[in-house]
């Protein structure tokens, strides 16, 4: 996808610093072949997903940005793992 205009898009000769609203409109993503009017305008990225309304609900886990969310997950599994693994060590 055309995520990161610093790159470019070398497939159709798109010079790095391109915004995505000044692509061709017979654009086509070089990872899926969509159509440029198949994307849609998700928010700034790094940022707490969801409606502006809802972020103050779910004990603050609403407020995490995606990496903070799967820091929170994979940690919490991870140590789940530990604490079975422990259970070996017990006599």
């Amino acid at each position: 996808m055309f995520t990161k205009p610093e790159k470019g898009d070398n497939t159709h000769d798109i010079p790095s610093g391109t915004l995505f609203a000044e692509l061709p409109i017979n654009w086509r993503c070089p990872v899926c072949s969509a159509k440029k009017t198949a994307f849609a305008n998700i928010g700034p990225a790094g940022t707490a997903s969801g409606f502006k309304e809802n972020l103050g609900y779910g004990l603050g886990v609403n407020n995490l940005t995606p990496t903070q969310k799967n820091i929170l997950i994979f940690g919490a599994l991870a140590l789940g793992f530990l604490f079975f693994i422990s259970l070996y060590g017990l006599q």
